[in-house]
């Protein structure tokens, strides 16, 4: 048997490490207000993104120092951010016009549920609830490719990789690839494909906690990430 899961799950720090090995050198990012944000951190040697927030901000870069915080100089999450050289600041509709008109390489976000065909829901109304789907509607349809990090089960050990979404939905069929506390899972034909699992949780454990069939093609490499 499998250790517990919360024995061996991936810190949310590390999932977020793991999203960030795949991002290119000069990609245009959109990072997900909460955790999300956290992928920006984590650039591996040698590799830059030019990160990209709603409200109008292209290449910023670290959070400042505690104390040092310019108010005038937030992200989409209400976040002080610092500008690195070349950082441009637009209107919030043209913001929304560089998301719409397909110029973002990636967006990472948080999710509630991922579905095996590639829906995504990430919001709810219900308790503790935004009132609206926001950006991210416009940013899972129109950036070339849409990951999501997330625990891969529900604080109530309930599966969060699903058959169908009975939640209401971000976008369909639009999320390519999920990084979890327990795997990496890619979304291909209408289905869940395991590329990378911890080497603590056996398949068939990792199976019972996913909602949905999970296929493998080819070798299921180990899922290795830092001490962070």
């Amino acid at each position: 048997m499998s250790a517990a899961i919360n024995d061996i799950k991936l810190s949310n720090a590390q999932i977020a490490w793991r999203a960030a090995q795949d991002i290119e050198d000069g990609a245009y990012v959109n990072l997900g207000i909460g955790f999300p944000e956290m992928v920006a951190k984590f650039q591996p040697a040698g590799r830059e993104a030019v990160f990209h927030t709603e409200n109008g901000v292209l290449g910023f870069g670290e959070a400042p120092q505690a104390g040092e915080e310019d108010w005038d100089l937030i992200n989409a999450g209400k976040k002080a951010i610092t500008l690195k050289p070349g950082s441009a600041f637009f209107h919030h509709a043209d913001s929304f016009a560089m998301v719409r008109g397909g110029h973002l390489d990636v967006a990472i976000l948080g999710a509630y549920q991922v579905a095996q065909n590639g829906d995504l829901a990430n919001w709810s109304t219900g308790k503790g609830g935004v009132p609206a789907v926001g950006g991210a509607m416009d940013l899972v349809h129109g950036a070339k490719r849409v990951a999501v990090i997330t625990d891969h089960i529900t604080k109530k050990g309930e599966p969060k990789l699903m058959t169908a979404c009975t939640m209401p939905l971000t976008g369909v069929g639009c999320v390519t690839r999920v990084y979890t506390s327990l795997a990496v899972i890619d979304i291909e034909d209408g289905r869940f494909v395991l590329r990378e699992k911890l080497p603590a949780i056996y398949f068939d454990d990792l199976q019972a906690v996913t909602g949905a069939e999970l296929k493998v093609d080819g070798t299921v490499r180990d899922l290795i990430v830092p001490a962070l």
